[in-house]
């Protein structure tokens, strides 16, 4: 199906309803696109492909624009095989195509599918003409692979941004911001940005410094919308997010085996609120997949996390968020901690090590306790979720 991005310029992408995780791990309830697009000139250029099992219609969708033997460039934003998948096809149809990428996207061609002839290694200084149209390139490493580069057509001022700017969601009826649901698609850009490029802020946040110094009208990633009513919007998303800014509000993360350590999550939510707080998520470790968890968290300055002893550890569950938010270098929290034990402790121990390892400000005193909390450690519960939510709030307006 083609869908025209500017006169030739057309979205020659697939959506897939199919997969349910991302990655093999990310929930995608709402699918996921893989947008590929096609600059027609007297040289033809296709920028990004789809995931393999996608190609006949890819290349159905091609067949409506070009003959796919006609292209004869592919530009290469990113070697992920949601969107290479499709080389190999494309390399069997055309022997003569060229690929287009850096020198790291050469050694990836030749790993992933043997392919090792016309490639063409361009940098950040670079340029390639089709004819009437040019394109140019930026390099963004590890945005979110050491590969990564973006495309720019300067004619059209339109930024082909591979997985930069990308959102989770199949596109519904039409591929552009003024067509869809934009809270929905923001919504799972913030989680995608959390689970998928949120380890790179700080490499995003040097790519967007670069790309300040391009004029752009229309940001086109290779997943979710084509931004060309409000591009400034999903840049500015992924700037106030990947920079650790975050929204005045609280999540409270916990788990419970026996009811103890919810009781007094309770408490801490109410104390949260009692401060006039707007903004409080609760999430059950043990029955919300890690990606909310990550998620939910990166959205908000504000995060209190409880957990029962399991093993001289944290509960499994949290524990598990515990290990994503390091690897996923979540930063700048306002932080409470709560634990429950039986015979001994140990789930506080941990959750204050990952503070301490991230370097988030820790409200004290933590609140542990035995069985279930008396009356004293209920209202230290609710104490400690006004102490997170007053210091977020204040953080706020200063």
């Amino acid at each position: 199906m083609e869908e025209k991005i500017a006169e030739k310029i057309s979205w020659v992408g697939v959506n897939d309803r199919k997969n349910d995780l991302f990655e093999s791990y990310w929930p995608i309830p709402d699918g996921i696109s893989y947008n590929s697009y096609l600059v027609l000139d007297e040289k033809i250029a296709l920028i990004d492909g789809v995931k393999a099992g996608f190609t006949e219609r890819f290349l159905n969708n091609i067949s409506e624009v070009t003959d796919a033997g006609d292209i004869d460039y592919v530009i290469i934003n990113h070697m992920e095989p949601d969107h290479s998948g499709s080389y190999p096809a494309l390399k069997r149809l055309n022997p003569d195509i060229q690929f287009v990428g850096t020198k790291k996207t050469r050694e990836l061609l030749e790993s992933f599918y043997g392919i090792t002839e016309g490639v063409r290694v361009v940098g950040s200084d670079d340029s390639l003409e089709l004819g009437s149209q040019t394109l140019e390139f930026v390099e963004t490493p590890f945005v979110h692979w050491p590969e990564t580069m973006m495309t720019y057509h300067p004619g059209e001022k339109t930024l082909f941004s591979g997985d930069g700017f990308g959102t989770y969601g199949a596109l519904d009826g039409g591929i552009f911001d003024d067509q869809l649901d934009v809270e929905q698609y923001r919504d799972e850009a913030i989680r995608y940005l959390s689970n998928i490029v949120g380890a790179y802020s700080a490499t995003l946040q040097a790519a967007l410094a670069k790309l300040r110094q391009l004029e752009v009208e229309v940001i086109a990633p290779t997943h979710g919308p084509i931004w060309r009513e409000n591009p400034e919007m999903i840049r500015r998303l992924y700037d106030r997010y990947s920079s650790g800014e975050a929204d005045p509000g609280v999540t409270i993360i916990y788990g419970s085996m026996y009811g103890f350590t919810e009781g007094l999550m309770e408490q801490v939510a109410r104390g949260a609120i009692s401060t006039g707080l707007e903004d409080l998520e609760v999430l059950d470790a043990a029955r919300v997949h890690p990606s909310y968890l990550v998620s939910e968290a990166w959205r908000r300055r504000g995060l209190i996390v409880g957990s029962p002893t399991y093993e001289s550890r944290a509960f499994p569950p949290v524990s598990t968020f515990l290990d994503l938010a390091g690897k996923k270098k979540l930063k700048d929290r306002v932080t409470g901690v709560f634990g429950s034990f039986g015979w001994g402790g140990g789930s506080a121990r941990e959750i204050e090590e990952t503070c301490e390892k991230l370097n988030w400000d820790l409200i004290s005193p933590t609140v542990e306790f035995n069985g279930e909390p008396s009356e004293d450690q209920l209202e230290s519960g609710f104490e400690l979720g006004r102490s997170v939510a007053k210091e977020v709030l204040e953080e706020d307006s200063s």
